[in-house]
């Protein structure tokens, strides 16, 4: 069964283009593992310094591989001090039915 999640990071006023260089540098790591199927970063319209990143993993041990690899690593370190509370905030999604 696919892991799906969506992320919502709030960047730090002045921080915006940052944020959004890292994602699109981001993506293109993450969409050549093995296990990612979507990754699919956006900048919200209607809240200002926002961005919403939806992903889709072969399953719970492709999303594990992700967390684990170096990219992932060296962006969640990075990110600390760009966003408001240091941190994306994670909600991973299931089926209605």
């Amino acid at each position: 069964m696919t892991t799906s999640l969506y992320a919502r990071i709030h960047a730090r006023p002045g921080h915006e283009d940052t944020v959004a260089r890292m994602l699109d540098a981001l993506a293109v790591s993450v969409r050549a593992e093995d296990g990612n199927l979507v990754f699919e970063p956006w900048r919200e319209t209607d809240s200002e310094g926002s961005f919403f990143v939806y992903e889709v993993y072969a399953d719970e041990a492709a999303f594990a591989a992700h967390l684990a690899q170096q990219h992932s690593l060296e962006f969640n370190a990075a990110l600390v001090g760009h966003v408001a509370g240091g941190a994306s905030e994670l909600t991973t999604l299931g089926p209605l039915t």
